[in-house]
């Protein structure tokens, strides 16, 4: 029998642990734990709430992404609908749907989970579910208007997948939201039962728990 390839739960014996910084959003944590060889090893990680991407997707196979200026890297990268799980034990669903209409004024009828992975575990714990919405419209009432923030000059553009998956192969889009839910959605519809075959939107979800 081959190796079943799948991430499992383990947690090596944590010897102390301080907060050297707290932020309005996240913190960093400095954690002291035991090697498997009996050595004692420092373990700096940025400590984060979570966060959801949507990747809407409408009748002509194009996706919704947003250009958006990132400081820490000094770009503007094109991503996904996200944002941070701020609410304790929110359902992410809800999460994401706030996302979408906030960021691009779009609500949408049919909403599967795509993907989840945690962004940099060698560094966070920040854990991200990718969703997949369709039957997209433009949402009721006024746009949001967001002021004092990276989002408020936010391009909008709705792209074939194609186009984005071509971006990504060629190294032109790095966001690893948009990267990995392009390559996700195509895997999907190349799959056997085709995006009818992803999980419903509640699926369980073991790095950020909720109540459904």
């Amino acid at each position: 029998m081959g190796i079943v390839i799948k991430d499992t739960s383990e947690s090596w014996e944590m010897l102390s642990t301080r907060r050297p910084f707290q932020g309005a959003k996240t913190a960093v944590d400095s954690d002291e734990v035991r090697m498997p060889d009996g050595s004692v090893a420092r373990r700096d990680y940025q400590v984060h709430p979570g966060s959801v991407c949507v990747l809407a997707l409408d009748e002509a196979g194009r996706v919704l992404v947003l250009s958006q200026y990132r400081h820490p890297v000094r770009m503007r990268l094109w991503e996904l609908p996200a944002g941070l799980l701020d609410v304790p034990g929110e359902n992410p669903l809800h999460g994401a749907q706030r996302e979408l209409i906030e960021e691009a004024h779009v609500k949408a009828e049919d909403w599967r989970v795509l993907a989840d992975f945690y962004a940099s575990p060698g560094g966070s714990d920040e854990a991200i579910r990718i969703f997949l919405a369709r039957g997209v419209s433009d949402a009721d009432g006024e746009r949001y208007a967001e002021t004092g923030s990276e989002e408020a000059d936010m391009e909008v553009a709705w792209v074939p997948l194609a186009e984005l998956v071509a971006g990504v192969l060629a190294g032109r889009i790095g966001n690893p939201g948009l990267v990995t839910g392009v390559l996700a959605l195509s895997a999907a519809l190349a799959a056997e039962g085709g995006l009818e075959s992803l999980r419903p939107a509640d699926a369980p979800w073991p790095a950020r728990p909720y109540e459904a």
